[in-house]
């Protein structure tokens, strides 16, 4: 399902925070919203999914504007995932992803088959069945972010968006996020998430954009976009782009000041050059 964004702004108060952004996500696609803290990244991404209304603009979902379409309506077919969402964490993670049939479901009606299927489905995507009877609190913060994922896979979604899903994670449960957010991109669904991380955003996205000052600096793919002046112009900070030699996918990275730094030495005590 096509997400398209055309003249949004988004303001708090009077403060323009999103600034006349359009764009078109496109089915199928990974897209990661890459930019410095204040952007308006999360803002944009509250905007796309009707939690934020325009002051000028407006979303598309599926060719329809989506403030024009009921909440659970739109629940149907598109998910949001919070940065650090807190509530839940008396729930067992069955019950947390249980919350995620409500759009499904009419006033006082009852379970189905259905809602049982993806319930189960829900819990094995994000390979959580073994935690199901755990309550969200006594879980790790990899394995809280996917009963999250969970929940918001529930809704059977064809649009995921995610705020900043690893922040905070030690890099295997990063992994762990990317790898199973990759796996239902490849299923089909259409994935988009707000990173900090420079190098999960060009490892495992397809396209990346990035926002400063509440307007898009760059968007495309990750090879074309990642490189050195352009990060530099977005990020106010002196950038190196390495080549994954497995991959040839961009590594960006900092050029941090050498006279704060420590450099390699040999086995004689000698700097250690590249050859």
């Amino acid at each position: 399902m096509r997400l398209s964004v055309e003249g949004l702004t988004l303001c708090y108060g009077d403060r323009v925070v999103v600034d006349a952004i359009s764009c078109d996500i496109h089915e199928g696609e990974m897209v990661a919203i890459v930019g410095p803290n204040g952007s308006g990244k999360s803002t944009l991404l509250r905007g796309m999914s009707r939690l934020h209304r325009p002051t000028a603009g407006r979303v598309l979902l599926g060719g329809r504007d989506i403030h024009g379409m009921g909440a659970r309506e739109v629940a149907r077919s598109l998910a949001i995932l919070p940065q650090s969402p807190d509530a839940g964490l008396d729930l067992t993670v069955r019950e947390l992803v249980w919350r995620g049939r409500y759009p499904h479901q009419g006033i006082l009606q009852r379970a189905s088959r259905g809602d049982f299927e993806a319930v189960e489905f829900a819990l094995a995507a994000a390979d959580l069945h073994e935690l199901a009877p755990r309550t969200v609190g006594s879980l790790s913060g990899g394995e809280r972010q996917r009963a999250w994922i969970a929940l918001a896979l529930a809704q059977q979604p064809r649009v995921l968006l995610l705020d900043e899903p690893t922040s905070f994670l030690d890099v295997q449960h990063q992994i762990e996020v990317m790898h199973l957010l990759r796996r239902l991109n490849h299923e089909g669904m259409t994935v988009v998430a707000v990173l900090h991380d420079l190098v999960l955003a060009g490892r495992f996205a397809d396209r990346v954009m990035a926002i400063s000052h509440g307007r898009i600096a760059f968007d495309g793919r990750p090879q074309d976009v990642l490189e050195p002046h352009g990060l530099e112009r977005v990020f106010s900070v002196p950038m190196m782009v390495l080549t994954d030699p497995e991959s040839g996918l961009p590594i960006p990275l900092p050029r941090p000041d050498p006279l704060l730094c420590p450099v390699a030495h040999d086995a004689d005590g000698g700097v250690r050059r590249p050859a």
